[in-house]
This record gives structure tokens, sequence and C-alpha cells, in this order.
């Protein structure tokens, strides 16, 4: 049985990210975008994948995101993939900076999600994996997978 992921339900989701890093720590983060922006999000409309996010200038911004333009939005529509300011404190801001000096870690968006009418995104501090952890975390989610299998079987006699 699949685990419920707890909060919002994510109107975008970057599921790559568990396979590809260790995520070692989860930040919820704003983000500012135009109205035609909202608009599309809230239709389903946005894509994670090969995002990331970067700190330049004392400032947090999530670089890739695709976010399809809205239909009715005519010349308000922005560029797709802009880079989008992320609405972190100082102190976490500051914080991650110095983690993602470190060799191997990088930012990388999880989910975007609305909570309390406000979008928001959870970055992920993550640590890169190499070949052979994925094959680690493979063979063990096939085991775990053979383990419930066996004793579903057995239940049943």
């Amino acid at each position: 049985m699949a685990k419920q992921a707890e909060g919002p339900k994510p109107l975008a989701q970057n599921r790559k990210a568990s396979h590809d890093y260790f995520i070692e720590d989860t930040y919820e983060a704003g983000i500012v975008l135009t109205g035609t922006e909202i608009k599309s999000i809230r239709q389903g409309k946005a894509n994670l994948q090969d995002s990331f996010a970067r700190i330049s200038n004392g400032e947090a911004w999530l670089v890739n995101m695709h976010i399809s333009p809205f239909e009715q939005g005519n010349r308000f529509n922005v560029d797709p993939t802009r880079s989008r300011k992320l609405l972190l404190h100082r102190s976490e801001i500051m914080k991650l900076l110095g983690q993602t000096k470190e060799k191997g870690y990088s930012l990388i968006p999880l989910r975007l999600y609305i909570k309390n009418g406000y979008c928001k995104v959870l970055i992920g501090l993550a640590r890169g994996k190499k070949n052979f952890d994925k094959r680690e975390a493979i063979a063990k989610r096939d085991a775990e997978r053979d383990m419930q299998r066996a004793l579903r079987d057995r239940q049943k006699y």
C-alpha cells in the first residue's frame, strides 16, 4: 500500500528526485509568480523536471521550472522557463548557501502546491546518488515487494 503524502495535494511533483538524490533536508518556500502563471499552475500545467534552485546575490532562485502559458493570457504571458524568485528567510538562505558550497550538494524542488491560497514549493537539500546507490535502492525495493507478496499469499491459506 502506498504511503499518503502529508500536507496539501501537490500540483506538480518531481518523482525522479528521490531516485537520483539522497534528500537530506527540506524547506518550504514561497515563489514569486505573475497572474497568468498562477492560473496555469492551478490548472496543473507546471513541470518540475530538470529544474533546480540556485542562490545568487543573497537571493534564492528557481531555475528552469516550466509553466505552460495560460490560454487566455495573451500578452500577459511570460517566458515559460524563466527564473523565479523564491521567498525564504535570510537565515535559511545563508544556511543553504553554506551547505550547497559543499561538494555534491544541490537544491532540488520536490513538490509544488497551494497552501492557504499561496503557491509554495518544497525545496530539498540533496546529495547525488551514484549508480551503485541506485541499484541498491532498486534491489531493496524489489526485496520489500517480494516479502509483501509472500506474506499476502501466505495469509490466503
